[in-house]
């Protein structure tokens, strides 16, 4: 068990460190480049994260493999695919699906920073190194804890990629192990729930370190103005530099997994591979019909995941104003009761929910029904929502609120009025996250799902337990497709309404 622990730690670790590479440049791109301006990128850079794990990771390995889709379009660099085989491959992997997590907490914290002190350390002489490390690092450390956290979280709480690119290298960790006590005969609730007790333990010990790094080491912005950009963005090679980053990234992190995901979804035989005679929309002409299970399928996760994120938000958002800045022993222990659903496996999190929601004293006999997946998605997705508002509020310095009171403004005018607009921000990102994850979630929906129900997640899956590979890969690309158009419209009408307001 220890050996399998140590794995686990490590892999978050490193995921910890992948995310952080991709992120934070990605981050100051967006900040101080012309890349900024385009806010259809936002929504691009959330496709990987809407993907689901195994998917994604199902697409690397069709594309990589022996025989694989870049031998047969270079076969010279048929080599590449041994190598990728290995535990760098499921750390990049995992790092691509996941840095959507830093980079909307680190991007969100370098807006509020703002351009002014910066420029005021550049007129006293300083270079950029020194500047980053002295002005910028310290404003952006809180977020990055939240981020690094829910990372390090998610990634030993992983069962997709655990499962199928992980099981072919031989790497195992918490969550597979605790899978085969569960599904593997012999089964033994034992053991399984020893190392749900481990990983739980493991969380929170990390969670803790987070909180006191937060509280010992988070700054505040001192100031009631509207914070503007800086003046000294990256012109001439930088941008050349900025737009190169952009498009490996995203030809890496969606172009490479989604030409498989498509590529597999078109073909009649997937033995004959790449060719123009073996291609077909027959999967999505299926899957596309009118009142087919396919089609209630997409339409159930689009709803519940609007009804579950919304929920969260409004959750979330007074959580995180709740918690504050974690200063009190109250505080603390709301800080941490909103975490603990990240911090617990999601197949054991969801069997606590139905034996709870299932006993016979419960007087809302809630399971088994649409009630009872809404709750779970909230109870799963809304340390998300907490976690990017509190990162939007820390930043802000409680000065600002107490002029309002000074000024003999009530409670609920300083928070419409001062809070509000400045964690609006954090909140969007936070409703976005939740409303991604619960669109493609699929543990909790194979458990709690009510008989003849079914989500895009799970007809999926079940399309890939009757080896029907090309329809659940069509699937996959309908169900990303349509949640990235929501989100754009979503990002076109908050734009429209920002430009036209006074």
């Amino acid at each position: 068990m220890m050996v399998v622990l140590l794995s686990s730690i490590w892999l978050g670790v490193c995921v910890i460190l992948g995310t952080t590479v991709i992120a934070l440049p990605l981050a100051w791109v967006m900040v101080n480049t012309r890349f900024g301006r385009w806010r259809w990128l936002e929504i691009v850079f959330l496709i990987p994260f809407m993907t689901p794990p195994y998917i994604g990771s199902m697409g690397w390995i069709l594309f990589m493999q022996k025989n694989g889709y870049l031998e047969q379009l270079a076969p010279g660099l048929s080599g590449l695919g041994g190598a990728f085989f290995s535990f760098g491959g499921m750390v990049a992997i995992m790092s691509l699906h996941l840095y959507p997590f830093l980079y909307l907490l680190l991007r969100g914290a370098l807006e509020r920073i703002g351009g002014n002190m910066e420029e005021a350390a550049a007129v006293m002489g300083a270079p950029f190194t020194y500047r980053f490390r002295r002005v910028i690092a310290p404003l952006l450390l809180s977020a990055f804890g939240m981020g690094a956290m829910l990372i390090f979280v998610k990634t030993i709480a992983e069962f997709g990629t655990p499962v199928t690119f992980g099981k072919r290298i031989g790497y195992e960790v918490m969550t597979s192990e605790i899978h085969k006590y569960i599904s593997s005969w012999p089964i033994d609730f034992g053991k399984a729930t020893s190392l749900s007790s481990v990983l739980l333990a493991s969380c929170l010990l990390v969670w803790y370190v987070q909180s006191v790094v937060n509280r010992k080491y988070t700054f505040g912005l001192v100031g009631g103005k509207g914070v503007r950009r800086s003046s000294m963005r990256g012109t001439g090679w930088l941008q050349w530099v900025a737009g190169i980053y952009v498009v490996l990234l995203l030809v890496v992190s969606i172009g490479i997994p989604y030409f498989s995901v498509v590529a597999a979804s078109t073909m009649k035989l997937r033995g004959i591979g790449l060719a123009w005679n073996n291609f077909t929309l027959d999967f999505y002409k299926e899957l596309l019909r009118w009142n087919s299970p396919s089609m209630k399928a997409l339409m159930n996760s689009l709803w519940l995941s609007l009804a579950a994120s919304t929920i969260a938000l409004i959750l979330g958002t007074w959580f995180a104003v709740a918690i504050g800045r974690s200063k009190t022993r109250g505080q603390r222990t709301i800080d941490l009761l909103s975490l603990l659903p990240n911090t617990v496996p999601g197949i054991v999190f969801v069997v606590g929910l139905i034996l709870l929601w299932n006993s016979p004293w419960m007087p809302v006999p809630l399971y088994n029904t649409y009630g009872m997946v809404i709750l779970t998605y909230v109870v799963l997705f809304v340390p998300y929502t907490v976690q990017y508002v509190k990162s939007a509020f820390t930043q802000i310095d409680p000065k600002l609120f107490q002029a309002g009171q000074v000024f003999g403004a009530k409670p609920v005018y300083v928070f419409r009025r001062v809070l509000l607009p400045l964690i609006v921000p954090g909140m969007l990102a936070g409703w976005m996250m939740t409303f991604t994850i619960a669109s493609r979630e699929l543990v909790g929906s194979l458990l709690i799902l009510p008989p003849s129900m079914q989500t895009s997640a799970t007809y999926i899956y079940a399309q890939f337990e009757q080896g029907q590979v090309s329809l659940g890969m069509a699937m996959a690309v309908i169900s990303v497709g349509l949640t990235t158009l929501l989100l754009v419209l979503l990002e076109a009408a908050g734009s429209k309404r920002k430009w036209a307001a006074p």
